[in-house]
């Protein structure tokens, strides 16, 4: 395939130059600062090295392909597989290879695997964002192979072609950019990228207004007033700040201006990032995401804004200035988070810490049925985790295999309650996939309450799939430990089931013990407890947690079941570091006039906590229901939502709360 004249590509004076002149000017070139960008898993020198031999490993399948492969077979059944391969992203991980070894075969397995592409792969094979990431990819390889190193076997005319190809893409880019989010964020970044790394193209200058603008136009649509990515899930935001960074960066080093208020949404990005890394660095998994680190971007957001909380949690509490909230609310986002503190008086990975899901569920296809469910650490682990995607692939219902897309997105496979087994949404096939064909459940946020040592939540989600109403509240009791309360209301009788998924790090390490008064979850690291109710059934059953995409790991998940028209469920769950803590549950009765109160309209108990010789008792009156009289409980007289209070051994009153 002939390239086109250098003309058709290029400004003057470098349209009239030959492939000669222009490999030699790109190579001295220093007035253009770009970086490369790389995806650490990608990018290994074990991957690299792999790809010498056409052996291509991609979302745990690995295939070997014959020199000449046809780019548009896919091996694999799952598509995601021939995306991650039109991606390039081992051509930065051969550059970077190369910058380190001086190794010609990866120079040679560079151009031959991009020869081969641009020779026989039409345009707009697939969707825009695989070109979006290929664009940003090749400009990274050509910062190893041509501006940090002259290749000695790159040829002129290998140049020329691939020069001629990335125009071209970048062409049909910007003709043909996904409508809206997270697809359209990393197109425009590929352009951006585009623009500044060649600006001698002919249309750079165009590209760089153009992306400018619509970036700006993606993130006022996209970034929600309280920074939560549209989309609600905490990997795709990441992803999506991610390359909002790169923008921010690349401008800064080219003294390009971008508009205020692109920055003010980027920072607002970024106050979500940081409260929702959990105490160890890692992300909660919530909708459609893996787990992992994105703290190197809080790293990044000190660098470009100078925000000194930013520093802190990404040096764990090293550096820099703690943040003042230590727990937040996201209300356009629909997340809440609940946290000990920030490393000042512990260590920073020992802190306790909820997020909790009252939202919607996110624009776009990635929003799991997940209503009121939430992922909770302590001391360095994650304890109740959300078990993520796992797939995209959706095996047709014909093949007989197991549709994981649809069991890992579903609402049995949340830390909520499930009615009548049915999901919280309608969500069925429809042509080749599963589709969210219902209305979204209706949620509610009643309460989000933070104070020195006291936390307390209250969410109510009411599905069209089913005639009973849930409502959870969720008390942090002294950075210690949760009570999580769950009141479910129906005319009509309903199976309920109660479900905890537990890390994998659990799997064969969690027991059920019944005492006379308590039902105890033993697991490594923590107690989840009940008081014994002969309604309630409670057992645990095989789950699966994946912390990456196409990997999934055995995780027990413990489920409570009760069936009643009115049902509710009160839990405790205490983690702990080393010393298991004893507890006991004493129930109590309430009364409003003279009247008993049901555990679904006012619930009080006392739970006793015994840690080595400290022993503290906690009381609890729960109001589920307000009446116009009072709550009496014993000698208390309460009219409220919730009455708490701590006193020691001798019965002396240490600390009280009231909502």
């Amino acid at each position: 395939m002939k390239p086109r004249l250098a003309s058709t590509l290029f400004r003057s004076p470098f349209g009239g130059w030959s492939p000669t002149e222009l490999l030699a000017y790109f190579r001295q070139r220093r007035s253009v600062h770009y970086f490369p960008v790389l995806d650490e898993a990608q990018t290994s020198r074990a991957k690299a090295d792999e790809i010498l031999s056409n052996r291509f490993d991609f979302n745990q399948e690995r295939y070997e392909l014959e020199p000449g492969f046809d780019w548009t077979a896919n091996p694999s059944a799952d598509i995601e597989w021939l995306i991650v391969l039109h991606k390039f992203y081992y051509s930065a991980g051969l550059g970077l290879a190369f910058d380190e070894t001086r190794d010609e075969r990866y120079a040679a397995k560079w151009m031959e695997l991009t020869d081969s592409w641009i020779a026989t792969v039409p345009m707009g094979f697939l969707p825009s964002d695989v070109a979006g990431r290929r664009i940003q990819n090749w400009i990274s390889a050509h910062y190893y192979f041509v501006t940090l190193n002259a290749t000695p076997s790159l040829t002129p005319e290998f140049y020329a072609r691939f020069l001629n190809s990335l125009c071209e893409q970048v062409r049909h880019l910007v003709a043909n950019l996904t409508p809206v989010r997270n697809h359209r964020t990393l197109e425009l970044w590929a352009i951006f990228f585009a623009a500044i790394a060649f600006p001698e193209f002919r249309e750079a200058s165009q590209w760089l207004e153009f992306a400018k603008r619509e970036l700006l136009a993606n993130a006022q649509s996209d970034i929600l007033p309280d920074g939560v990515h549209c989309e609600l899930s905490t990997d795709y935001h990441h992803l999506v700040l991610r390359n909002f960074l790169y923008v921010a960066r690349l401008a800064k080093l080219n003294n390009i201006e971008l508009p205020a208020r692109l920055h003010a949404k980027i920072l607002r990005a970024l106050d979500f990032s940081l409260h929702s890394h959990k105490p160890d660095g890692n992300i909660p998994s919530l909708s459609d995401g893996d787990t992992g680190s994105f703290l190197s971007l809080l790293r990044r957001g000190h660098e470009l804004y100078g925000d000194k909380t930013m520093l802190y949690v990404a040096s764990s509490g090293r550096a820099g200035h703690s943040p003042v909230c230590r727990s937040r609310a996201f209300k356009d986002g629909g997340y809440f988070t609940q946290r000990s503190g920030w490393g000042e008086l512990e260590p920073f990975a020992d802190e306790r810490y909820l997020i909790f899901d009252c939202g919607a569920l996110g624009a776009g296809n990635h929003g799991h049925l997940d209503l009121l469910s939430f992922e909770m650490a302590a001391y360095g682990q994650s304890l109740v985790v959300d078990p993520g995607r796992f797939t995209y692939h959706e095996p047709p219902p014909e093949s007989g295999e197991t549709n994981w897309r649809t069991l890992f997105r579903g609402t049995a496979a949340h830390n909520t309650v499930v009615v009548d087994g049915k999901n919280q949404t309608r969500y069925e096939f429809h042509k080749r996939k599963f589709k969210i064909k219902g209305e979204a459940p209706d949620h509610e946020l009643k309460a989000f309450v933070t104070r020195n040592g006291f936390d307390y939540l209250h969410g109510v989600a009411r599905s069209h799939e089913y005639n009973a109403t849930h409502e959870r509240r969720i008390v942090f009791v002294a950075g210690e430990y949760w009570v999580i309360s769950d009141v479910l209301r129906s005319c009509d009788e309903h199976d309920y089931d109660l479900y905890f998924h537990l890390s994998d790090k659990a799997f064969d390490r969690t027991f059920i013990a019944n005492q006379s008064e308590i039902v105890q979850v033993d697991a490594p690291h923590l107690v989840i407890a009940q008081r014994c109710d002969p309604k309630i059934k409670t057992w645990l059953e095989p789950g699966f947690v994946s912390p990456t995409y196409g990997v999934k790991h055995a995780a027990p998940v413990v489920r409570f079941n009760q069936r009643a028209a009115d049902a509710s469920f009160h839990t405790i769950l205490f983690p702990y570091q080393t010393e298991r803590p004893e507890l006991t549950l004493e129930p109590a009765e309430v009364f409003n006039g003279e009247q008993l109160c049901l555990p679904e309209e006012a619930t009080a108990f006392c739970l006793t906590i015994k840690c080595g010789a400290d022993i503290v008792k906690d009381h609890f009156l729960f109001v589920h229901q307000r009446q116009s009289e009072p709550h009496r409980c014993g000698e208390l007289r309460f009219q409220g939502a919730l009455h708490f209070f701590r006193t020691d051994f001798a019965g002396q009153r240490i600390s009280q709360q009231t909502i």
